[in-house]
């Protein structure tokens, strides 16, 4: 840095990334690895470098914080030679160093300020995202309707829509990366330029472009390797999503159901977070001896009320008795992080319980739909809330079980995170290798226990049985069609996701992905239902009699290609 403090009329010394001071290597030098400037006044306002460079009154203020004075450098070369920090935090004087403001009166205003700078964003453009989500509905119960009509239209202009809409990413792209060719600065590349705290500034660099179009690439040419490859099994999933979208026509309730999960979801999460900061604050808070010289009394327990005149201040006139964390000596805080695993471990059942509540719930409205003769004189009145009652009456403890298990594999990886944790300092390179093998083997198991349960509560909505023999039912008879209903089961799961990505790309907003998530969610869940009926009725297909057969099943199974694919599929 430049010059002692003591002898320049700049007496605080400021650091250019304050992340970096949370090194190990800090402990050992003594330093903290990064550009350091001695200043008049720590920074009294929040800036970043590329808004900064913007206006010339914030650029003049900026420029005192610089090692060196910029002049006419450019953004990049700025950023590269470590002229300039990338940003500035407001800060407070302390020990003559200037550290962000964490005071209790600083946070608190930083907290507001930082609140109604995001309210006045959104009361300057609130309706412009309303609108935009309101569209994402609008054009979700548009996807859903024309589905059942013009399901085969809608999913092959669908399909070339997104590639057309990952086309125009990689053109857009395209056109920044050229624009940026005469750019003095933008030829340098990312490893040169390092990581920066404002992601803003890659944007104004060509390799940036260059990978984005790169990825974009790549994802296009998967997309179009998928449908050559899949085209036949597309046309079977077309049918299936025609039989879906009647079923969601006579269950036009269920496309609301998610708001119900939802509101669920949010008082369990609620009820978690409540409990979790009871816990982490019944401790009492530890307060220790900091001081930036050598001191005996340093990292020691100490009391803020009367540390001014215990011999820990005469001894060390320069400390500061200041917060460190909350704990205890006694043996419930020992044992706090117990309670809080514990917490967690209701969490996840809670949530589980509550989305296998969803999943039974509107797999029995659509088989009721499935299996009626005659639609919809033979379905219940009300099917979604006669299948609310039926699961909640009946199959509380399938969902229970299921759920537990679920929960019990999600708790194990929280463990194995929690240890990993623990022993990321340390040096033993199978133990590492055994916790990730592990991580890495539970992650899959917990995806595996999701897909089985979520057909057990389809199996368990349809028949009634209980929770393990409907998941043995599920398994095997998953088992005996794995090769092709997996394909089929993934070109839906496909179309619906692509689906999602159209409706995002038109509105150009994250939330709209949630809406469209919500509705697709009901859709591939009546996909999934139907498609285990298909399971169950084929075998069935000559002992039935035709009344219990709809007109297009019919005609769908009487293609003469379809049928022959369908015998492969079921191995009828």
């Amino acid at each position: 840095f430049k010059g002692p403090i003591q002898n320049r009329k700049q007496p605080l010394l400021f650091y250019f990334n304050m992340m970096k001071c949370a090194s190990p290597m800090v402990l050992l030098e003594f330093q903290c690895p990064t550009p350091q400037v001695c200043v008049e006044k720590c920074p009294d306002r929040t800036l970043t470098l590329v808004t900064a460079i913007g206006n010339a009154q914030d650029w003049e203020y900026y420029k005192s914080y610089c090692r060196a004075d910029p002049g006419a450098k450019v953004l990049v070369d700025i950023l590269q030679k470590k002229l300039c920090p990338a940003y500035l935090i407001s800060s407070k004087p302390f020990l003559q160093r200037c550290f962000p403001s964490i005071g209790k009166k600083a946070h608190i205003y930083t907290t507001q300020s930082f609140a109604m700078k995001i309210f006045e964003d959104y009361t300057k453009s609130w309706y412009w995202i309303l609108i935009c989500l309101l569209i994402a509905v609008v054009l979700s119960l548009i996807f859903i309707v024309l589905l059942r009509y013009l399901a085969g239209i809608m999913v092959w202009v669908m399909i070339f829509m997104v590639i057309a809409v990952v086309a125009g990413g990689i053109a857009h792209c395209s056109i920044k990366y050229v624009n940026l060719k005469d750019t003095p600065g933008s030829n340098i590349t990312l490893q040169q330029l390092g990581f920066q705290p404002d992601f803003s500034v890659y944007l104004h660099i060509r390799q940036s472009w260059l990978a984005f179009i790169i990825i974009l690439a790549i994802l296009e040419v998967i997309i179009i390797i998928l449908l050559i490859f899949l085209r036949k099994r597309i046309r079977i999933a077309v049918e299936l999503m025609k039989e879906a979208s009647r079923a969601v026509g006579y269950v036009m309730s269920s496309l609301f159901y998610p708001i119900f999960t939802f509101l669920l979801l949010t008082i369990v999460i609620a009820y978690w977070g409540v409990t979790a900061v009871f816990l982490s604050t019944s401790s009492e808070p530890v307060y220790k001896v900091f001081n930036e010289t050598d001191c005996l009394h340093a990292r020691q327990t100490c009391d803020p009320e009367n540390f001014t005149l215990s011999t820990m201040k005469r001894d060390c006139p320069r400390s500061e008795c200041l917060f460190a964390f909350y704990g205890g000596e006694t043996p419930y805080h020992k044992y706090l992080v117990v309670l809080q695993f514990y917490n967690v471990f209701l969490f996840f059942w809670c949530a589980n319980f509550v989305t296998a509540l969803g999943q039974m719930t509107l797999a029995g409205a659509f088989a009721s739909y499935y299996w009626a003769p005659n639609k919809p004189n033979d379905m219940p009145a009300y099917p979604l809330c006669a299948s609310l009652g039926r699961s909640l009456r009946y199959h509380t403890g399938s969902l229970a079980f299921g759920s537990l298990i679920l929960a019990i594999v999600q708790i194990i990886r929280v463990l194995l995170e929690y240890i990993d944790h623990k022993l990321k300092g340390a040096e033993n390179k199978f133990a590492k290798f055994l916790l990730c093998c592990l991580k890495c083997c539970f992650w899959c198991l917990e995806k595996f226990i999701k897909f089985l349960n979520r057909n057990a509560y389809i199996m368990v909505a349809i028949y009634g049985k209980n929770f393990c023999r409907s998941a043995r039912d599920a398994f095997f008879l998953l088992m005996r069609n794995v090769i092709r209903v997996v394909v089929l089961d993934k070109v839906t799961d496909f179309i619906l996701f692509l689906g999602k990505l159209l409706i995002v790309g038109l509105t150009v907003l994250v939330g709209s992905y949630l809406i469209a998530h919500g509705f697709f969610s009901v859709y591939a869940m009546c996909v999934d239902t139907l498609f285990l009926c298909f399971c169950e009725y084929l075998p069935l297909i000559n002992v039935l009699t035709p009344e219990t057969k709809s007109p297009s099943l019919r005609r769908f199974i009487s293609s003469p290609e379809v049928y022959e694919d369908i015998e492969v599929i079921f191995k009828i």
